[in-house]
């Protein structure tokens, strides 16, 4: 157990410090800082997540020690304030607020008001002389405490509510009077007692435990648990508690409470971006009820409070050099900052920001590097509505543009509905009131979000902003019928799975589905759109230039056809990794061609088909060759599952049943004919059957029964680089054979490659810098490595196969029990999205350990999926691969991470050093 579990903070000096959010959480680690640097922070202390953890290993209680520091925390908080928990007079009320090492905004819980009781509301409502401020207070404690510590639903609070501001005919809560806050606290006490069977708790000692076990079971809560699936945030790190002296937002006209960014979290511009309410509590804003107002206002309303608030806000940036998430309260005039956060971003804003503060000498180059995350450059590639279609199309109504990125879907209005529309199929769009923490499942599959009421950083905004979703927030035209399943905007009715667009950098809402076009990126990189014109795409460049000084991994496309090369080398790729042949033989034209050489019984028939391929694949090879312009282009031989490209067995019988049954006599002699056609392609259909394709004639292993195929992809691939070649272009082919698990098999398949590598060069006259190499796919390759690195030039890891056959998880069924392994702890990740160090990562260590010992200078690389997760890339640095490849959308992604694992390794020297 540690030493300590409980920091102080409070009269301008903290116990702990901002370095310590492993064990203080970000917030509590962020006010132990502020109030170190002297920043207005109502003193407090932090329960640390040692304790969250102890409490779930020991059936939810904690130790005497623990309690005992909690309660000299508590009673210097009572001295340091001068107030006291439970005093019927004047008592101290309090925050009890969650807090993880990693961010996770509105995941898990928080309580405000803690320590009100039927005694000292009517204390406060004397000292303060605000009656209607006491019982509006308590009426929240109670329904904040209701919903978190007793699991009463929301909406069983919410629906009282509604019902007495219709009863008193006011649209909003602040129209309510004290007496009408008196009589809804009766009312919600009476649902406690209704909905849990005693009675509101009155004793403040009590609430406090209560509310800080519920913060700890919050962790644990079904939307923590899928936040942290859909962020990679580890399950055991828990979440610490702050339990922080209460100020007030909501005591009148001169106090109010907001949320701000130092720069836009959308945009990345750089202005203080945010929302505040005068006369209100935190929740008020970040909920989504009462629609606040732009923090620029506040410099009308509170000028001097406003300056102060910039002040500071831009010390904490500065401090901190990173963009910064706050939250302020005034109460009575006078400022307090409740928390600060690095600031979360979406990809367009991360890649600004980090170019602006190098520019601005705020940060380094190698920093800026390791502030953007590989996955959100994505975002950049999203696509727009295409311009030229726009002006077709009404604007019915304008939001706030909350996260930027056009989206178009299906209306639904749960997160429910959106899963189980998605799972049909369909593309949707989440329209609500306000969003919910709970709705983060829904979210995370809908292509955007729309709301009604909300702000800048409310959920939907704040959630919306960190996926990479559009999102239109506040959009105050739309009015909802829950009951109907129906929104009306400019009196017409929207109902469920009607088609609605949104675009998140406008906040037009249009109703329709409005076509898209490529992003600004795309759009330059296709060379339809100047870079000059883009300020995204400079930063984009720029970023990726510096990836590209500090990076040591080569990153490489996975293309199979020249438009895909172009793409990839556009990126940035340094060559192909991988060429897979038999996807150039899915087009109509070819499937014919293809089909019969594989079904073919005899050498003859077999060549005739690979004579029409020929001049097919050479030409292939010779656009991948030109794209490229001299960098190596790594060529897979032949690798189809036979199943993907004969004739379905099921259909070919259904269609000979049918013309048995119209009986082949007389007239029906070409029905005849073709019968007997269907009959004989049954029966070789039959022969070449197999239980397991995947494990069956495949890779190598076809390339050695039909020598002859493999001959034929040898000559296209010398034919068009010797074609290139005397055109004066550049070319590096390596020619890789697959599925290989024994060194003869690619001694055999080598022979064929390298005696028409020489014909061909020979015939043209010119000399081709060639490799051979080999796809370590096969536990057994890895095992083996040392033999077959004798014959080869080059490894490849394709971990997709490797991770198949070392799971002996079928990658085409494992998705319907991976989720659940998951779910249940067995694995940390799905193994064919990130790499598994442990299994398939040793065998991938091996292969490169032993193919070395063999020959030095074996060049290794991956290109299975993995080679575009970053978790996974940082792995391949570690390991000392050459290369990655992946997808050409995904290098600019490989690159980024490439160069933040060397960073990552630097780190981590330099702590080892210290």
């Amino acid at each position: 157990m540690a030493d300590k579990f409980v920091y102080f903070f409070g009269e301008g000096k903290a116990e702990g410090t901002g370095t310590m959010k492993e064990i203080l959480g970000g917030k509590g680690a962020g006010l132990a800082e502020m109030t170190n640097a002297g920043v207005p922070v109502p003193p407090g202390f932090t329960i640390t997540t040692e304790v969250c953890k102890y409490y779930y290993e020991n059936g939810g209680k904690l130790s005497p020690e623990i309690e005992q520091e909690i309660a000299e925390a508590l009673a210097r908080l009572e001295k340091v304030q001068g107030k006291w928990l439970g005093d019927a007079e004047d008592p101290l009320l309090i925050s009890v607020r969650s807090g993880a090492k990693f961010s996770m905004p509105g995941m898990m819980d928080s309580i405000l008001n803690l320590g009100m009781n039927d005694r000292s509301v009517v204390g406060i409502a004397r000292r303060t002389a605000n009656r209607r401020f006491a019982f509006d207070a308590y009426r929240r404690f109670i329904q904040m405490f209701g919903n978190v510590v007793l699991g009463i639903e929301k909406e069983v609070f919410e629906h009282a509510l509604s019902a007495l501001k219709e009863s008193r005919k006011v649209p909003y809560d602040t129209d309510l009077t004290a007496e009408d806050w008196e009589n809804l606290v009766g009312s919600f006490k009476g649902l406690v007692r209704k909905e849990v069977g005693t009675d509101f708790p009155q004793d403040p000692k009590i609430q406090l435990a209560l509310a800080r076990n519920a913060v700890f079971k919050s962790w644990m809560n079904p939307r923590a648990i899928t936040y942290r699936r859909l962020n990679d945030i580890p399950e055991d790190l828990g979440t610490a508690v702050t339990v922080q002296a209460m100020v007030f937002g909501n005591l009148g006209e001169t106090s109010g409470t907001g949320v701000g960014f130092t720069r836009s979290p959308a945009t990345g511009k750089k202005e203080l971006y945010g929302e505040f309410l005068m006369n209100a509590q935190g929740e008020d804003v970040v909920s989504g009820v009462r629609t606040p107002r732009p923090i620029a206002d506040l410099k009308i309303v509170l000028p001097a409070v406003y300056q102060q608030l910039v002040e500071i806000t831009q010390n904490l940036e500065n401090h901190y050099r990173d963009v910064q998430d706050f939250e302020f309260t005034i109460q009575n005039g006078k400022l307090f900052m409740l928390q600060t956060r690095n600031g979360k971003r979406t990809g367009h804003a991360a890649v600004k920001i980090a170019c602006d503060m190098v520019g601005e000498g705020l940060i380094t180059k190698e920093e800026a590097l390791l502030r953007v995350e590989p996955q959100t450059l994505d975002q950049l590639l999203h696509p727009i509505f295409d311009p030229k279609q726009r002006e077709k199309f009404k604007v019915v109504a304008k939001g706030l543009p909350a996260s930027p990125g056009a989206a178009a879907g299906q209306v639904v209005f749960t997160a429910d509905e959106a899963v189980a529309w998605v799972s049909k199929g369909k593309r949707v769009l989440l329209v609500r009131m306000e969003t919910a923490p709970d709705d983060i499942h829904g979210m995370n599959v809908a292509q955007g979000v729309l709301t009604a009421t909300g702000g800048m950083t409310s959920h939907a905004a704040v959630v919306g902003r960190q996926m990479g979703k559009p999102a239109v927030v506040g959009c105050i035209a739309l009015k909802f019928d829950s009951k109907e399943k129906l929104f009306t905007v400019n009196e017409k009715d929207i109902k469920e799975g009607d088609f609605v667009s949104i675009d998140g950098a406008t906040g037009e809402v249009m109703l329709a589905d409005v076509p898209t076009a490529p992003s600004e990126v795309l759009q330059i990189i296709a060379g339809t759109l100047e870079p000059k014109a883009s300020e995204i795409y400079q930063n984009f460049a720029k970023l990726l230039s510096w990836a590209e000084e500090t990076k040591k991994l080569g990153v490489r496309a996975n293309a199979d056809i020249p438009k895909d090369a172009k793409m990839a080398f556009a990126f940035g790729a340094q060559g192909i990794g991988l060429c897979r042949t038999e996807h150039m033989f899915f087009a109509e034209d070819r499937l014919p061609i293809v089909q019969k050489m594989i079904l073919a019984d005899n050498p003859k028939d077999r060549e005739k088909a690979l004579k029409k391929l020929l001049p097919l694949q050479r030409e292939d090879f010779y656009g991948l060759f030109k794209e490229m312009k001299g960098y190596p282009v790594t060529i897979r031989t032949l690798d189809p599952p036979l199943h993907e490209f004969l004739p379905k067995r099921e259909e070919l019988l259904v269609e000979i049943a049918k013309l048995e049954a119209k009986g082949t006599k007389g007239k029906r002699a070409g029905g005849k004919r073709k019968l007997a056609k269907l009959q004989k392609l049954l029966s070789r259909v039959e022969e070449l059957h197999e239980f397991n394709p995947m494990l069956g004639l495949r890779g190598c292993r076809l390339g050695i029964t039909y020598p002859e195929i493999t001959r034929m992809q040898a000559q296209a691939i010398f034919e068009a680089a010797s074609k290139l070649a005397k055109q004066g272009g550049k070319v590096r082919p390596e020619v890789m054979i697959p599925l290989v698990g024994h060194v003869k098999e690619l001694v055999l398949q080598k022979a064929i490659v390298d005696e028409v590598a020489e014909e061909t060069m020979a015939k043209s006259g010119v000399k081709v810098d060639y490799s051979v190499g080999t796809m370590i796919e096969v536990p057994r390759g890895a095992i083996t490595a040392d033999e077959i690195a004798k014959e080869a030039r080059f490894f490849s890891f394709g971990t997709n196969d490797l991770t198949q056959m070392t799971f002996a998880f079928s990658r085409d069924d494992a998705g319907k029990f991976i989720h659940v392994y998951v779910a249940q702890g067995i694995l940390e990740k799905d193994p064919f999205q990130t790499l598994d160090r442990a299994g398939v990562g040793t065998l991938v260590r091996m292969g490169v350990e032993k193919g070395r010992k063999t020959r030095p200078d074996l060049k290794v690389g991956i290109c299975g999926e993995h080679g575009g997760d970053p978790a996974s890339i940082e792995f391949c640095h570690q390991v000392g691969l050459d290369y990655v490849s992946c997808s050409p959308y995904r290098v600019p992604i490989a690159r980024l991470a490439a160069a933040q694992a060397v960073l990552k390794e630097k780190k981590e020297h330099r702590k080892v050093g210290d």
